[in-house]
């Protein structure tokens, strides 16, 4: 039996709408980005997903001029649909990565990938069509 060694990581949870990611990061000598199991670029189908997803290590770090440290980066994502998920993998590996260097805040912060969104569909109300849809009106 393998004996597994321990290896530091650092784990956050980003969130968006329902979506919600649990994303660990170590430093690692060759790149890999796993989602659920699988290649991020398998999970991921378009190429504006993808980029969405590698954004807080390609712009985030490099605006802090902190480039040549290569991430093993495993998330596990969970409700919502495939951008939304996207979205919250990219919250919460801005977050891991917060957490390995305090000095990326800052960049980050600026680009917006720490805030999480908070906006979601809007429940239906009784006597309504949809949220704020009503029904038409007739005088008579």
């Amino acid at each position: 039996m393998e004996k597994k060694t321990k290896e530091k990581y650092f784990e956050a949870i980003g969130r968006r709408k329902t979506s919600t990611a649990r994303v660990r990061i170590m430093e690692a000598t060759k790149a890999s980005f796993i989602v659920n199991g699988k290649d991020s670029k398998e999970y991921f189908k378009t190429e504006d997903e993808r980029r969405l997803v590698a954004d807080p290590v390609a712009k985030g770090i490099s605006a802090n001029g902190k480039t040549g440290i290569k991430w093993n980066i495993e998330a596990r994502v969970s409700g919502g649909g495939i951008h939304s998920q996207a979205e919250a993998v990219r919250h919460g590996l801005a977050r891991a990565l917060v957490l390995f260097d305090s000095e990326l805040r800052g960049g980050m912060k600026i680009l917006g990938y720490l805030k999480r969104d908070q906006r979601a569909k809007e429940r239906r109300k009784f006597g309504l069509k949809k949220a704020r849809k009503a029904p038409q009106w007739s005088k008579r």
